[in-house]
């Protein structure tokens, strides 16, 4: 039972890191600021959010069932799409420029 938990944890660890990686690696290379916002709101979210699914387990396993990590994980997961529907608004508020045409830009265009 004990190897079951570990490679399950060990799984959730990696993932969350690969998640993480990718998540970082988005923000740097992508392009502009739309795009630049994916890595940190959809893949660093699956990162931390499969890193305390890990530490769930373990500390489940271990005997000691600790709430805080579900409530982190609640609390990532439903403050993160807030936070980045907040910032895009406010770039197209401030008419951020993006790679691709914005859809008023196109509408306009259009005319």
């Amino acid at each position: 039972m004990a190897t079951l938990i570990e490679a399950l944890v060990s799984f959730f660890l990696v993932g969350g890191a690969l998640f993480a990686l990718l998540g970082s690696w988005g923000l740097a290379r992508l392009p502009d600021f739309y795009t630049r916002l994916h890595g940190p709101s959809k893949a660093s979210t699956l990162g931390v959010g499969g890193m305390l699914v890990a530490s769930m387990l373990y500390f489940a396993a271990r005997g000691e069932p600790s709430l805080h990590e579900l409530l982190i994980t609640l609390f990532l997961f439903i403050s993160t799409p807030v936070s980045a529907h907040l910032l895009v608004k406010a770039a197209l508020h401030l008419k951020v420029r993006s790679v691709c045409p914005l859809p008023v830009e196109d509408n306009q265009q259009k005319r």
